[in-house]
């Protein structure tokens, strides 16, 4: 590709999930595709400072955890103790190895990257400035844009302080603390409070609603709950409202509306996250965010300027890196052929990656009875698997819930060690349409023996037995 060219079929900002889906995909239809990114690496705030390291430091706290747990090392290895710079070089090595794979999707098909930070100058035209102040002119028949997200950061709470970190900032901390308060029981924050606890460090987790991550199917709520206070040890303050943050020498002190104080040695901040879309001019052109940063678009991904797609967490919900590269792929091909499959990425499969894991897809029991939907559910509790009792990973369950007269399934949710993995195999059932998508498949299917899968077996039995 001539390194000079300024005018492209179609230019991506953004460099993560969703820019490398739309990007791979145009570029494979035959167009003519840059991608800007304003860092100095690709693969955007998802392979830098969100979902790959907190999933391999989540990862590497697994493995110690299991080490202390192991029926074979029972006795030094209760004293394992891991420090924040080895678990922040095995989260570079993972991160290093994850940008050597996105720069050569990009180079063995063709897709141009530019670095620098892109503004829109006209609905045709970016300009793009590097680190050095230099500004160059692109233009493109389309743009994609997929430049993400950050932590929200009030203006009241002082982040520049070493004792108050985010998600961003979480993994650049150069000691453990032996306290931590997590404020905000979203996914983030459920996720870090239980790698917290189960590398030693007490916490707090602070919660602004009534349950833990509410959009779950209630019961799998409840039994996070239980599992982060009762077995773990996480104090955990529902439906709680911070009123300041004050840091002193030796702690950070949070004071919560009703009156309680809470006290630790860091405040990891973990309520919500904003839209990147400040500084792109993209109030000049007619395009206007909400007040998180986030864009509007339509099922094809389309701002209200037609030839501006925007997908990814600039779009707001579900902000999965799954669903990020997908609308990028549709987006690409409705900007290659004229059509979207957005329908795909409706139903979606969420993986949390608490201690242990939760991952669901489809309907909850709450939506179904509001819907007036008859069905049936079916459980199947790790403790009673032959593979659980061998592997050591008795908690958790695996849900199913099927309509009670066509038997379709409905909705899976799973807790437990390998959830994420667990619920694929029942997505790939439920995705199938009439009258394949039935729960009777898992009944007369035989599972090699002993697995997790087998979970599937005993749930759709447990459900089908009450009809």
């Amino acid at each position: 590709m001539d390194a000079l060219r300024t005018h492209f079929d179609t230019i991506v900002i953004g460099s993560g999930p969703g820019g490398e889906g739309a990007s791979i995909q145009l570029a494979k239809a035959g167009k003519s595709v840059a991608v800007v990114e304003k860092n100095c690496q690709v693969g955007g705030g998802c392979t830098h400072s969100g979902t790959i390291p907190s999933k391999a430091l989540i990862e590497m706290v697994r493995q110690a955890t299991e080490i202390r747990s192991s029926r074979l090392f029972d006795r030094g290895s209760q004293h394992l103790k891991i420090t924040s710079a080895e678990l922040l070089d095995g989260v570079m090595d993972v991160v290093d190895r994850q940008v050597r794979e996105r720069e050569g999707f990009y180079e063995r098909n063709g897709v141009k990257v530019i670095e620098g930070h892109a503004r829109f100058i006209d609905p045709h035209s970016i300009e793009i400035s590097d680190g050095l102040g230099i500004s160059r002119l692109f233009t493109a028949d389309h743009f994609v844009i997929a430049t993400g997200s950050h932590p929200y950061r009030p203006d009241d709470i002082d982040f520049n302080n070493p004792r108050i970190v985010d998600s961003d900032t979480v993994l650049q901390i150069s000691h453990l603390p032996t306290t931590v308060t997590v404020y905000g029981a979203g996914v983030i924050g459920c996720e870090y409070a239980s790698a917290f606890k189960d590398i030693g460090v007490k916490v707090n987790l602070v919660n602004t609603r009534e349950r833990l991550l509410e959009f779950l199917d209630e019961e799998i709520s409840n039994a996070l709950s239980y599992h982060m206070r009762d077995e773990k040890g996480v104090l955990v303050r529902q439906n709680e409202e911070y009123e300041r943050v004050e840091v002193n020498a030796d702690a950070v002190v949070l004071h919560l509306k009703t009156g309680k104080i809470i006290k630790s040695e860091m405040l990891l901040w973990a309520n919500g996250r904003s839209g990147n879309s400040a500084g792109m001019g993209l109030e000049d052109i007619g395009i206007e965010v909400d007040h998180r940063g986030n864009i509007a678009v339509n099922e094809a991904y389309q701002s209200v300027v037609p030839h501006i797609y925007a997908v990814g967490d600039i779009v707001g919900f579900p902000n999965l890196a799954s669903a990020a590269y997908d609308q990028g792929r549709f987006a690409g091909t409705h900007i290659a052929e004229g059509n979207c499959e957005e329908r795909l990425v409706k139903d979606i499969p969420t993986g949390i990656y608490t201690s242990p894991e939760i991952s669901c897809l489809g309907r909850t029991e709450q939506e179904l009875t509001e819907q007036r939907v008859p069905y049936e559910v079916g459980h199947s509790f790790f403790r009673h698997l032959a593979r659980g009792q061998i592997t050591n990973h008795k908690v958790g369950m695996l849900k199913l819930l099927f309509h009670r007269e066509t038997l379709e399934i409905l909705g899976i949710h799973c807790f437990g060690h390998n959830a994420a993995e667990i619920l694929h195999i029942g997505q790939a059932i439920m995705s199938q349409p009439k009258p394949y998508n039935n729960v009777k498949y898992f009944i007369n299917t035989t599972f090699n023996y002993p697995t997790m899968a087998e979970a599937y077996r005993v749930a759709a039995l447990n459900g089908y037995n009450r009809l």
